[in-house]
Parts: structure tokens; sequence; C-alpha cells
């Protein structure tokens, strides 16, 4: 009998310990399985947030360059540096960089002479240095474009430079040369929780945040100050319960690498990023699922007996704990996801200012190209007008359906503008030339029989085929024809010719008997214009240069031996393979 009493006591002390088996090892699979998910949703969330910096740093990196890239070009045409290499008078050469430098953001601006000598300079400490054997005054010398060159300094960083070379007629005065500050984009990458460095098309490290890894490959980089030995390693990899595999070691540290080419000379970008932020995350949530467990547990021993009451104290004593880790943890939350959202709201901000400032460019453009087909149509209800007057309905009939093509026109205009900004030839289609030529001239139709103009037409008599886009083409021609019909405003005998030639290359030029053109020069720049204020804003010749270039062409422009302004238009013919020179 006592055996008998004795037996339901233990059978219920190993349900008991059977039934804390089994919960402490349901838990304890359950925080491994949530780990191992946890882990991979968190670095695949990590990865993502890697690759959004690494794309800012190399907008960050191709702005720097496009806005530095141009400032060679208009320099080299400023008036009173050629003059002052033209005369060797260089007093006030360095005032007028300096009062350009701070403007354009540039490290640097430097001014040679045609033997290498620095003649102006916005360091005067530079005054006098030759730099007959440097790169960048070696190549700008050679070419007719600006030209990009880098120079690895004594202490190892890198310098950029664009330079170009300074002509005044067919004599080479100089050469102008512009420093990029590149190393500010390195001091503020230096301030994130990313590594980062840039690689050129050889694989030479010339920008990163760890100065020690400039002017080596990335593989020497990232093996420099390894760990001490096999153990620390080994102590490195087990503190991280991640099972996802890193993608490389930084001095010993496991680290996520990103990498993303840069669209300039074969540049690419990389970017390493630790897992702290991922394990101090898991760890957050793992210590929710563990406060939780420990609370039922300490339920579970309150109810099972009242006679394990000091454990029970003690339970609740380390669940006070966990709570206020819990606090902590949560609280910490907070903060990363509030940083989030700044994050977000400065990236909202910088996509708005983009596109206002496309919206600004577009808007100007639209106003211009609109104004043609409007004029048209002035002409014509002008016309319609009369008809109906005069009882000839048919004829006026007409002039709306002229009326109707141009509106359909402008829509197709301000869609054309829309994708502006695309570079791509992806809509190019074989284009008649001829045809084009003669939907332009009976889209001026009104303004030619206005002014009584005589109009010399050579064409071909075959067809005359291009790659491109006939909408734009006849955009061109069009500007083209109007800056003719205002340059002989003033002329008793009014006459434009127009040739459409075809040999390796297709030549389309436009002649007209006026006064010709006075500055060649700022011809083809934004808002320069001869016109009286209300005539025009000065976009027409520059939308055409951009579009013609589009196209893989050139526009030029000159002055006639016999007076009057010539302007020509080159394009690849269809099927030569012809590239269009710069």
């Amino acid at each position: 009998m006592e055996e008998d009493v004795a037996k339901p006591p233990r059978s219920r002390k190993w349900i008991v310990r059977g039934t804390l088996a089994l919960f402490c090892a349901v838990a304890l699979a359950i925080i491994y399985f949530t780990n191992l998910f946890l882990m991979e949703r968190f670095t695949d969330s990590t990865r993502n947030r890697a690759e959004v910096r690494l794309t800012l740093y190399v907008g960050n990196l191709m702005a720097e360059l496009q806005r530095n890239s141009i400032v060679p070009q208009l320099l080299a045409r400023d008036p009173e540096l050629i003059g002052a290499l033209s005369s060797g008078d260089f007093s006030r050469s360095t005032l007028r960089l300096l009062s350009l430098v701070d403007e354009i953001g540039a490290a640097s601006i430097m001014m040679y002479d045609r033997d290498g000598r620095v003649v102006a300079a916005t360091d005067r400490f530079r005054m006098g240095e030759n730099h007959r054997n440097t790169p960048y005054f070696v190549e700008a010398l050679r070419s007719n474009t600006t030209v990009f060159s880098k120079i690895q300094r004594p202490t190892g960083s890198f310098a950029f430079f664009y330079s170009r070379r300074i002509t005044s007629g067919a004599t080479t005065l100089g050469v102008i040369s512009v420093e990029v500050d590149l190393a500010r984009l390195e001091r503020s990458w230096s301030g994130t929780q990313d590594a980062v460095l840039v690689t050129d098309s050889t694989g030479t490290i010339i920008l990163a945040t760890n100065p020690r890894w400039r002017g080596v490959t990335e593989a020497e980089a990232v093996t420099r100050d390894p760990p001490t030995g096999a153990i620390r390693r080994a102590l490195q990899l087990t503190q991280d319960l991640s099972a996802v595999p890193p993608d490389a070691w930084v001095s010993g540290n496991a680290v996520l690498r990103r990498e993303m080419r840069v669209p300039f000379q074969g540049w690419r970008a990389a970017s390493f990023t630790t897992y702290a932020s991922v394990r101090e995350r898991v760890n957050a949530i793992l210590a929710l699922e563990i406060m939780t467990f420990a609370l039922l547990l300490a339920v579970g021993f309150f109810v099972s007996s009242r006679r394990k009451a000091n454990r029970l104290i003690l339970f609740e004593r380390e669940s006070a704990e966990l709570r206020r880790l819990n606090v902590r943890l949560q609280r910490e939350i907070a903060e990363r996801e509030k940083v989030e959202k700044t994050l977000q709201v400065a990236e909202q901000t910088l996509a708005q200012s983009s596109k206002l400032a496309v919206l600004g460019e577009m808007s100007a453009a639209v106003s211009h190209e609109l104004n043609q087909p409007l004029a048209a149509m002035k002409t014509y209800l002008a016309g319609a007008r009369l008809l109906l007057q005069r009882k000839r309905p048919d004829e006026a009939l007409s002039s709306f359906q002229r009326i109707d093509d141009l509106i359909d026109r402008m829509g197709a205009i301000t869609r054309q503008l829309k994708s502006y900004a695309r570079k791509g030839s992806d809509a190019f289609e074989p284009v008649d030339v001829r045809e084009a030529l003669s939907s332009a001239l009976a889209m001026m139709e009104p303004q030619l029989k206005t002014r009584k103009v005589t109009i010399t037409r050579t064409v071909p008599g075959g067809a005359v085929m291009i790659l491109g886009d006939r909408l734009r083409l006849e955009q061109v021609i069009i500007n083209l024809l109007r800056n003719a019909l205002d340059a002989i405003r003033m002329v008793r005998e009014p006459a434009i010719e127009i040739i459409l030639a075809e040999g390796q290359t297709v030549h389309i030029t436009v002649r007209d008997n006026g006064p010709g053109i006075e500055d060649l020069d700022a011809l083809f720049e934004p808002f320069y214009t001869t016109k009286a204020p209300g005539d025009g804003v000065g976009l027409g010749l520059a939308i055409s240069s951009g579009i013609v270039s589009d196209l893989g062409g050139r526009l030029t422009a000159r002055n006639g031996s016999g007076g009057g302004a010539v302007f020509e238009i080159t394009l690849p013919r269809l099927g030569t393979g012809v590239k269009a020179a710069e």
C-alpha cells in the first residue's frame, strides 16, 4: 500500500519534468528558427538600404564630375582670358579665376601659356610653375575637346583635372584646367556607416573613405590589417549567429559588399556595410521572445505549485529585468525607425528637387516649340475668316484641316518633349529627309507667302534615308527657316536657298541673303538671342543643336562668302555606319 501511495506523486513529478522539457525544446526551436528567418530578412533589408546609399553616392559623384566638365569649355571662350593670353598681360586673370572658383565649387583653376607655365591660378603659390610634361597639359594641347586626367600625389591621394586648349582662330594660346574637388565627397562618405571606394578602369582605388586604400587594388585593400591569427578570426565568426555568409572581410570584420558601375571611364564603386545593425535588430526581437517564454514559465510554475514561491519570485525578478531590457530595446528601435524616416524624407526631397529642375527646363522648351504651330494656326484662321467672308467654304475647310494637323503636331511635340531627357535611340526609325523637308516647308508656307520670299530648293531625285525621328528633324528645319525669315526681314529681295545632298553623309544646307551672324561662338548657347524682347528667348538653336546631336549628327553655322548666314546639318546616312563627330 505504501508503494501504491508513493507512485502518484512520482508520476506527477515526471509529467511536470516532461512538460517542462518539451516546453523548453519548443522554445529553443522557435528561437533558433526565428533567428534564421530574421537574420535573412534583416540582411536583405540592410542590403537594399546599402544599394540605395551606394546609388546616392554614385549620383553625387556623377553630378560633381558633370558640373565641372563644362567649366573648361566656358572658360576657354572667355574673352578676358583669351585677351590676356594674346597680350601677355595677366594682371587681372587671377582675379577673374578667383571670382569663379567659389561659384563653380572646384578645388582650383589654373591657366597656362603655350609653354606650360602657370600664368594665372586661384592658388597664388603655384604661379610660375611649369606643367609642360603633366598629362592634363599635354593631352589638352593634342585634343580639340575637354580632356579628363587623374594624377596620384606623393601623399597617395589622387587629383582630378578637366583641361581644355584655349585658341584664337587657328592659334593655340594656352590651356585652362579645373581641378575637381572629389575629396569633399570622400569626407561626406566618411560620416556614414559604410566604407566606400571607387576604382578606375584598371582596378586601382582612386577614392576611398580609408586613406590607406588609395593607390592599390580592392583585393589588397581589404586584406590590410588582417586578424592576428586563426583563433581571433574564429571568435569573430562565432559572435555572429547568422547563417548568412559574409560577402567579404575588411580588416577582419565580416561585411556586406555592394558594387555599382559608375558611368564614367569604366569606374566602379563599392561599399562595405557591417552586420552589426542586423545583429542588434535580431537580438531585440529574440529578447522579446525570450521574455515571453520566461513569463509563461513563471506563470506555469506559479499555477503548478505554490510551494516553489521562492523560485517564482526569482523568475519574477528576472522578468522585471527583461522588461527593463525590453523598454531599452524598444527605445533603440524607435530611434532607428526615426532615423530611417528622416532618410526617406531626405530621399523624397532630393527626388522632388530633381523633378522641379527638369520641369523648369521643359517649360522653357515647350513654350518655344509651340510658338511655331501657334503662329501658323493664327495665319490659317485669318485666311479661313477671309474665305468664309468671301463665301468660299471649300477653301476654308482646307485651312481648318491644316489647323487640325497643327493641333495633332502640337500634341506630338508635347509627347516628344516629355521624353526629351532620354538620350537613347529606341524610338528611331528610317526617315526620308526629302519628306521631312517638304513637311517643314508646308508648315512654313503661310509665313513664306506673306513675306514673298524666294525659295530655291535643290534635292536629289531619289530617297535620302537616315535613322532618326522625323518630327524632331522637322523641328530643326523649321527653326532654321524661322531664323532665316527673321534675318531677311529688312532685305529688299529676300531669298532662302535649301540644298539637300547625299554622299558618305547627308547634308542639309539653309542659306539666306541677310546681314550674317555677328557672334558665332555664342550662337548655340541657351538664351542667347539678337531679337527684340518678346520675339524670342534664344532657345531655338540650342534645342536644334541638341536634337541633331541626339540623331548622331552635327549642326554648324558660318557666314557665306557672298553675305548672309549658312547653317549646315550633317547626319549619318542610313546603312553606312558613319559615326557623328563629337
